[in-house]
């Protein structure tokens, strides 16, 4: 086992407690960033280049007809061939916890579309679900069993938060265990059916998982309720026959006690198991190796690597498993960095030089991993699940655009997530989606007064189909606060007169002036 050091350029802020790693076709992809995706990369999938022992990040894209994916942190994760012998896969993504703290109980399936040097290309589809619908969670892991021809995804364990009608003021966020049931999930016919087993009496979360073929072994996690970790090591067998499944569980000895643990395979039946805790302010430095043939599990201890100082005194580390028998690992340096949320970063490769070569990874590994933030609950405990498969291919990045946090503009100051006028109500710990167009970020207008600023229209009131004709017209607007000031400033449109044709004077009426010996014959003439 060797350890070696990496540098973070720029942009080690997005690589914090309870992010996942994803392994396609032998390349890593990070997932699960804290905080909501920058425009940089909106999707928060992004490649992991170590070349050079620097980490570089490039952003992955998601086709046209792919679902919103949240940037989940501390989720369920494996992969799903469609038999156990295929080299096709996907990878399964189920609950963890959104950048506003909320639990999510959706399920998604992430497949790779395409790639090449400069532009990889995911799918995402998000998985309806019937029947015994496992709760949202964070913590847990899934596995996919394959027995008589046919497979099925198993989801066990994690945390939730206190159901609604439980929580007191003082305790309103808290956690509890979820209930030791075991979920079988159905992704051909989209049926979930719960087990309730008499050998899993206890909740657990953090705790790993390795699946071959029909079988399961759960190795460690906490309870909460105990305030344990469990040094049992559990069998779930899954048959899949024609008619019901049946599942039945065998506590094994030599189980060890440890949780937030990775694991990384390194041959098709040999798993190394690094890192996690022996108690709530210890690390477990020791590491094991893992072996599974037919339906025989043996542990063992392994020599360990030569652990830096930095390793050896920090309170907490995180990290995920990359595939091939290699493992990411950070530690926190804000005592020594300048930039307070900035971590050190190391690969510990599991397998010899002569032994890293191409090889098919057939089984699966689960294993929740890291810490999560202080403060958010138990420490130690809140962690994210890791699995893969691995193939080797070239995948040449070293002429690719990489992402630069610093190129970012500070969205909460002066993007999406300002005050854009005295009634604005939007918050990026609160706000959910109100328009139809919406996905993870509000809808904004431009409003034309003086050098022009940006408004939600939300905040306007505006229709979605007034910001749709605004959007598609090419005429100005302007917002609430200044929509009166602009009628005021503005010239008054020129009255054009009607030009009137002068009216034809009267003719003058003829006068005779005449006497009265005249005027009376005239008068006689008249009436006669």
């Amino acid at each position: 086992m060797s350890l070696q050091v990496i540098s973070a350029v720029s942009n080690s802020s997005l690589l914090q407690p309870g992010f996942s790693l994803l392994n396609f076709d032998g390349h890593v992809f990070f997932f699960g960033q804290k905080g909501w995706p920058k425009r940089s990369c909106p999707t928060g999938v992004f490649l992991l280049d170590t070349k050079q022992n620097e980490l570089k990040m490039k952003p992955a894209f998601f086709s046209k007809d792919s679902c919103y994916l949240p940037p989940l942190r501390y989720p369920a994760l494996c992969t799903l061939r469609g038999n156990a012998e295929s080299d096709e896969y996907q990878y399964i993504i189920h609950g963890g916890k959104t950048p506003n703290n909320d639990l999510s109980d959706k399920i998604y399936i992430m497949s790779l579309v395409s790639k090449n040097s400069k532009k990889v290309t995911f799918q995402c589809v998000e998985k309806d679900l019937a029947g015994d619908v496992p709760e949202a969670r964070y913590g847990h892991t899934i596995n996919v069993v394959h027995s008589r021809g046919k497979s099925m995804s198993v989801i066990f364990g994690g945390r939730a938060y206190t159901p609604l009608a439980q929580r007191t003021t003082e305790k309103w966020n808290s956690v509890v265990d979820c209930l030791p049931s075991v979920f079988l999930v159905d992704f051909e016919f989209g049926c979930c059916t719960s087990y309730i087993l008499p050998e899993l009496q206890d909740g657990l979360s953090f705790h790993v998982s390795v699946a071959r073929n029909d079988t399961i072994y759960i190795l460690g996690g906490h309870s909460l309720q105990n305030n344990t970790r469990s040094p049992s090591l559990y069998r779930l067998k899954v048959d899949l026959p024609l008619g019901s499944p049946a599942v039945t569980c065998t506590i094994l000895p030599g189980g060890i006690s440890v949780s937030s643990a990775i694991v990384t395979q390194t041959s098709d039946t040999e798993f190394v198991l690094v890192g996690g805790y022996q108690s709530d302010n210890q690390k477990r430095l020791v590491c094991n190796t893992i072996v599974l043939e037919d339906n025989k599990i043996e542990i063992v201890e392994r020599a360990s690597p030569d652990w830096t100082p930095d390793i050896k005194h920090c309170r907490m580390w995180f990290g995920g498993d990359m595939g091939k028998g290699s493992v990411l690992l950070g530690i926190p340096g804000a005592n020594k960095q300048l930039i307070s949320d900035a971590n050190y970063f190391y690969i510990l490769r599991c397998k010899g030089a002569e032994e890293d070569k191409e090889e098919e990874l057939t089984a699966q590994t689960c294993s929740q991993t890291s810490t999560e933030d202080p403060g958010d609950s138990t420490p130690f405990e809140d962690s994210e699940e890791f699995c893969f498969s691995a193939e080797a291919n070239s995948f040449d990045v070293d002429d690719t655009d990489t992402y630069n946090e610093d190129d970012e503009e500070d969205e909460s100051e002066t993007g999406y997530w300002i005050t854009c006028s005295a009634s604005c109500n939007i918050d990026i710990n609160t706000w959910v989606p109100f328009y139809s167009t919406e996905l993870n970020k509000p809808a904004m207008i431009l409003c034309s007064s003086g050098a022009g600023h940006w408004v939600h229209a939300q905040c306007m009131d505006l229709s979605e189909s007034m910001l749709l004709h605004l959007s598609e017209a090419n005429v100005k607007y302007f917002c609430n606060e200044h929509v009166d000031l602009n009628k005021g400033l503005q010239t008054p449109k020129k009255v054009v007169h009607l030009k009137k044709q002068p009216m034809k004077p009267l003719r003058k009426k003829t006068t005779m002036k005449l006497t009265t010996p005249a005027k009376k014959s005239f008068l006689r003439r008249l009436f006669e």
